[in-house]
């Protein structure tokens, strides 16, 4: 008998074993696993979803290269029990601090950057006029050499034309900033809503199709109230927490 909550939509236009995917990883610390953390067999989880057992070894394979399971030969297909890190968002959000005792080699790498023009939502958000020149950056964060985060950061380019240069050197926007006289900022505004990821999250944060990322779209500030970032940040979040409260 299949429950309410296991029916895979067979005309939804998503495939059946990234739904059994979804399904599986939302069960993970539930009672689909017994106490040691072990799935139950493959014919059962077919039977479990009304599917073949060929569609439920896709979802596993799919939920091992995402780090969320590991199989075992003879033993089994198993919860890989990592702690996910938690990630304050507070006023003075860092990424650096904000890991700080949980991971020992923190940062972020610069895959992509580029000057543009600001579109409406853009110029909005850092107070500036739509169509003023902005750069725009794409990083990685990595904790411990685990991508975590993927993040797009946009910068008023009259003010912080040089910050593609300094941030690729010092892995870090505080670092940079402050190399360009921002030597202090908070986060105006957070907002928080979660997906399932993009092509290009899925390939930077290793995860699988289907896999479900935070994302925090924000503004930081300088202390005269002025924005100097406007940010759209894409967690793991089988890796990530966000912990939301004051610093």
């Amino acid at each position: 008998m299949i429950a309410q909550s296991d029916r895979i939509e067979r005309q939804s236009g998503i495939a059946m074993w990234r739904q059994i995917a979804d399904a599986i990883r939302a069960g993970l610390a539930g009672p689909l696993v017994d106490a040691d953390g072990k799935l139950p067999p493959e014919k059962a989880l077919a039977e479990r979803f009304g599917v073949n057992r060929h569609t439920v070894r896709a979802a596993i394979r799919a939920l091992a290269h995402e780090g969320a399971v590991e199989s075992h030969q003879g033993r089994g297909t198993f919860v890989r029990r990592k702690p996910r890190l938690t990630y304050p968002i507070g006023q003075r959000t860092r990424f650096s601090e904000g890991l700080e005792g949980q991971a020992s080699d923190r940062g972020a790498e610069l895959i992509a950057q580029r000057r543009e023009s600001a579109t409406a939502s853009v110029a909005r958000a850092l107070d500036i006029t739509t169509g003023t020149p902005v750069i725009c950056l794409e990083s990685v964060g990595l904790a411990d050499g685990v991508p975590v985060s993927r993040a797009t950061s946009w910068f008023d380019a009259g003010r912080f034309g040089a910050i593609a240069d300094v941030f690729a050197r010092s892995r870090s926007v505080t670092r940079a900033l402050a190399q360009l006289g921002v030597t202090d900022y908070v986060r105006a505004w957070t907002r928080i809503e979660a997906r399932h990821g993009a092509t290009g999250d899925l390939d930077h944060l290793r995860l699988s199709p289907g896999a479900i990322v935070l994302v925090a779209e924000a503004v930081n500030a300088d202390l005269d109230g002025r924005p100097v970032q406007y940010a759209i940040t894409r967690f793991a979040a089988d890796r990530v927490s966000l912990q939301v409260g004051g610093d």
